[in-house]
């Protein structure tokens, strides 16, 4: 057998069912009207939250990557949570937007941002994190154009990354970010235009689950943000120092110290160069903040045996949950963790694979890994589902539409 990876705290059964803040799976599925199901727990995401703030620098500002998860009732949810937004399109403002959420609090980052994305950010008074020299130079016309002065940061491409992360967002030949080399032109074009200078953006990586390389990573951006302020001989607002913080999705995946990471940098906060003594820090996580939060329930509706072995067929699959299928950046195919939600906390009785109801064999949520015995009714959980599932998966694959969503 596979071995499964680790369920999230915070979960428990009722009546051997899985339970979601006291709630029955099947009862969540039945309020919601059918499966396949996202669920979020306010509670779970707020204690995310309440930990993190804990851990963290009292001066250091927290910011909510929208891309993790864009739900609606979770956005107005996250406003009374978090001090800022960072999205990456306008598709992502008018969402923040429809949440209510005041632009002020909102950043927006991304390459090849649109001549009309850049002038409804700057019209909406949003900061606008830019990726090139040439991007600077649209920003400022469109904004001359709108007779509104924009609010423009610089996203940096630093000169390093961040070690053992999924993604690798810095160092070297990357489309996102001016190289750290060129940023001080482009800051010295924002203050010469009379535009709001609004400070740096630094991200180096992102799913990183070793502290010590969050903790030397942070310290290169504010030692990188130290030497472009000093460069330009200008005070700097603000500076996003990133995020990269992972959760633990895969077998022998261990739980991120954040702990560690907060005193760390307060010891660099203890001893910052007199350029960034005024500056604003903020952090800007979505994964780990919502991923392991939310539950992806979907239901077997075939029991079938294939040269011996199990498939338990379900009605949802990899174009809701494109990760936990391996298919989202994963080379090697490992399982994510996942439960049959109606048999929760019964013991192993067979190894079986839980495959999705897409005609690919890419369609796989759990691959020949130990479960209870399940039957065509029974509910599957897919844990750590919170972040990068029904926005980031396939849905209207063979037309099969998205899945429902609930915040409880």
């Amino acid at each position: 057998m596979r071995p499964l990876g680790p369920i999230p705290d915070g979960f428990a059964a009722i009546d051997g069912e899985l339970a979601i803040d006291g709630r029955t799976a099947g009862s969540l599925v039945a309020e919601a009207g059918d499966t396949p199901l996202f669920v979020y727990s306010r509670t779970l995401v707020g204690e995310r939250v309440a930990r993190l703030r804990r851990a963290m620098p009292g001066r250091l500002a927290i910011h909510y990557a929208v891309k993790a998860n864009p739900y609606g009732s979770l956005l107005e949810f996250m406003s009374g949570q978090v001090d800022g937004f960072d999205i990456a399109s306008a598709g992502e403002l008018a969402i923040v937007a429809a949440a209510g959420i005041d632009p002020a609090r909102v950043s927006f980052a991304g390459p090849g941002k649109r001549d009309a994305e850049l002038a409804a950010a700057i019209t909406a008074g949003i900061t606008i994190n830019l990726e090139s020299l040439a991007e600077t130079h649209r920003a400022l016309a469109i904004g001359e154009r709108l007779g509104e002065p924009p609010r423009l940061a610089a996203r940096v491409n630093p000169d390093f990354d961040l070690k053992g992360s999924g993604m690798k967002m810095g160092g070297g030949a990357k489309p996102f970010g001016v190289d750290a080399e060129k940023v001080p032109e482009v800051i010295r074009t924002v203050l010469a235009s009379g535009a709001e200078w609004r400070g740096l953006h630094i991200f180096a990586g992102s799913q990183a689950l070793d502290a010590a390389a969050i903790i030397e990573t942070q310290a290169q951006a504010l030692a990188l943000a130290a030497r472009l302020a000093e460069q330009v001989g200008a005070p700097l607002p603000a500076c996003n120092l990133g995020g990269g913080f992972g959760i633990p999705y895969f077998p022998g995946d261990t739980d991120l110290d954040v702990e560690s990471i907060g005193a760390a940098l307060e010891d660099e906060f203890s001893s910052l160069p007199q350029v960034l003594v005024d500056t604003d820090f903020c952090i800007e996580l979505g994964r780990w903040l919502v991923g392991p939060a939310g539950v992806y329930l979907t239901r077997i509706v075939d029991r079938k045996q294939s040269h011996g072995e199990v498939f338990l067929v379900t009605d949802g699959g990899l174009h809701h949950q494109l990760a936990a299928s391996g298919n989202f950046g994963t080379v090697v195919r490992r399982n994510y963790p996942v439960a049959i939600a109606s048999r929760f906390g019964a013991p192993v009785e067979e190894e079986a694979s839980v495959v999705g109801c897409l005609c690919t064999p890419l369609d796989r949520l759990a691959d020949k890994a130990g479960f209870p015995r399940a039957e065509v009714g029974d509910l599957v959980a897919v844990f750590c589902a919170g972040a990068y599932g029904a926005t980031a998966s396939p849905a209207q694959f063979l037309g099969q539409g998205p899945a429902r969503e609930m915040l409880i």
